[in-house]
């Protein structure tokens, strides 16, 4: 339950679409790959830590987390930050919903956006309940589509269209460990709300092990993909959603289907998003849960018909640097937990 609660915060649409793994992996050519690995161990491990950090605060509430790991003076900043950008993010899923009808299904974006307005209101009216149930039921169905299209082109793609073709890397070499450890901390900004609220239905040891490995199998898709992906340079940098190219390469029942995985991907993350937004919404006022959750929703409709592109280049690089924030506390405070652990083995 906890490795579906991962997968589902961190791939989202940006994940979904393939873009977040060409411009942070595939672009940087061979070095992507050893990118890739890197963000597998960094997935896992700070899933591990902050898992670890939830079981010995007993606190399934971020908040506290963020309070621990910053100070709460500096914790409070960085929640407040993280709720506006909990609040973007739902306005930027929402509008994706919307380009996906739009761009793909040739409908109109206000019948994608209100569509996931009201899963979202269904999904979510039951609260924590509702979040692990859709989580539960989605995830798995994204995952195996995501599987076996990005499997397919893996083991059966031609890559005879990128024979004799020089490509130069759009990215500069050297900062492919930098982007990778970016990669990772925009995602885990998410990814630690929803975390922390598997604490209340995991014994410490499978809370932990369960984000470990939740963290590998994350890995092992952005690895997937990236496989996938890379056959098909250098045509795929100039798509907005290369994995739909990808997919078309197939069939064109493939990308059809593939659009379905992307659409799936956008509600998980505005599950997340919603639920998390919602839920600290009304602890600020005292309201009830589901009437927050209306009302949250309904505030964000309006940003969500400006441009999701737009949306994405300016919300989610924030995201990143308030990622990093949280990564570089985590790593601190576990560190001095493990050398208070020793020296108090060591006295004993």
């Amino acid at each position: 339950m906890l490795i579906m609660g991962y997968l589902g915060a961190v791939i989202g649409a940006g994940f979904a679409s393939g873009q977040e793994i060409v411009q942070f992996f595939v672009a940087y050519g061979n070095h992507g790959l050893q990118g890739v690995f890197v963000s597998i161990l960094l997935f896992a491990a700070s899933g591990g830590v902050l898992l670890y950090t939830t079981h010995k605060l007993k606190t399934s509430d971020y908040q506290k987390v963020l309070a621990y790991l910053c100070g709460e003076k500096l914790g409070g900043i960085v929640d407040f930050l993280l709720a506006i950008f909990l609040f973007l993010g739902l306005s930027t899923m929402l509008a994706a919903s919307g380009a996906v009808f739009y761009e793909h299904l040739y409908l109109p974006k206000t019948f994608g956006i209100f569509l996931a307005y009201v899963m979202l209101i269904i999904t979510l009216a039951a609260g924590r309940k509702g979040l692990f149930y859709s989580f539960n039921v989605l995830v798995p169905i994204k995952l195996i589509l995501l599987i076996l299209i990005s499997g397919y082109v893996v083991i059966f793609g031609d890559i005879a269209t990128q024979s004799n073709i020089t490509f130069l890397m759009p990215q500069d070499e050297k900062y492919w460990l930098l982007s990778s450890i970016l990669y990772v901390a925009y995602n885990f900004s998410l990814a630690m709300v929803v975390l922390s609220e598997y604490q209340s239905v995991s014994s410490p040891r499978e809370g932990i092990w369960g984000a470990v490995e939740g963290g590998l199998l994350l890995g092992g898709l952005v690895l997937l993909n990236y496989l996938a992906l890379q056959k098909f340079l250098p045509m795929i940098m100039h798509y907005e959603v290369p994995m739909l190219f990808v997919a078309g390469q197939i069939s064109l029942t493939a990308k059809h289907i593939y659009t379905l995985v992307l659409w799936v991907g956008i509600l998980t993350t505005a599950i997340a998003n919603a639920f998390a937004f919602a839920q600290r919404f009304a602890k600020f006022t005292g309201l009830s849960y589901p009437l927050c959750l209306i009302f949250c929703l309904t505030m964000a409709l309006p940003l969500s018909l400006q441009s999701f592109s737009g949306l994405v280049s300016k919300v989610y690089p924030v995201f990143g640097m308030l990622g990093i924030l949280i990564l570089g506390a985590l790593s601190y405070r576990f560190i001095v937990d493990l050398m208070q652990g020793s020296r108090n083995r060591g006295s004993a």
